[in-house]
């Protein structure tokens, strides 16, 4: 049986393991243009609201930026651009002048980051492969919602391209995929999500994500896995 994209989903779905199946609407090439940018716009919203990424900032970002107060920061797979212009505006509160770059391979993600106010971030169409390629380094190196879009084949390359890009850190945070967290989604998302693939995305999304105990099963030798508040997973290594 059917079911048309945005209508409630049916309970229980089966999260004991990662479906990796699926696929998101917004990572089709041929998605609606107009209602990916409204997406890319609508989940700017979202990740303010449950990303956690203000005490992320706090407690494993601004520590290991240089004690100078001035450092890089990069953001891979940045999207709309969003965390990036708000890691500009949280450093600068805090007393710190950042460079935040954000890069990503899709154009269309480009387009959306640079369409909006740039507030002292820069966006560029790269690759993680690129930056290492160019010899290029960061303080620190971040990313939201990347992980649990990955292939099994791809996360491996992603998590080595990070590590030799960041001088002092890396912070990959992604949702911690629970019952809980998608009987909220499901029942919260209706509120932002007319017009956009924010609904439908987003509980595809949470179906794809790990638990901390899968995250680190995967994770290299020198990572480590964090749970942190709400629902949240934390893929972190020192340099």
């Amino acid at each position: 049986m059917s079911r048309r994209d945005g209508a409630a989903p049916r309970l229980p779905v089966d999260l004991s393991v990662r479906d990796l199946a699926l696929r998101e609407r917004m990572d089709d090439p041929d998605c609606d243009p107009r209602v990916l940018d409204r997406t890319f716009r609508r989940f700017a919203v979202v990740n303010a609201l449950v990303s956690g990424w203000r005490t992320v900032w706090r407690t494993h970002v601004m520590p290991a930026l240089p004690a100078t107060g001035r450092g890089r920061v990069l953001d891979l797979g940045c999207g709309g651009g969003d965390l990036a212009r708000a890691l500009v505006r949280w450093a600068a509160s805090d007393g710190f002048e950042v460079e935040v770059v954000g890069i990503d391979p899709d154009p269309r993600a480009i387009a959306a980051a640079t369409r909006a106010r740039a507030g002292g971030a820069t966006f560029r169409e790269r690759s993680s492969a690129d930056l290492v390629a160019a010899g290029d380094e960061f303080d620190v190196v971040v990313s939201n919602h990347v992980l649990h879009h990955l292939a099994e084949d791809d996360r491996p390359g992603f998590l080595a391209d990070s590590a030799r890009l960041a001088t002092s850190r890396v912070v990959h945070s992604d949702i911690r995929r629970s019952r809980g967290a998608y009987r909220s989604y499901a029942l919260a998302s209706p509120l932002v999500a007319a017009g956009t693939f924010v609904r439908v995305d987003g509980l595809r999304s949470i179906r794809r994500s790990y638990t901390v105990e899968e995250l680190r099963r995967v994770l290299p030798a020198g990572w480590i896995a964090e749970a942190v508040a709400p629902h949240r997973v934390l893929a972190v290594r020192d340099a």
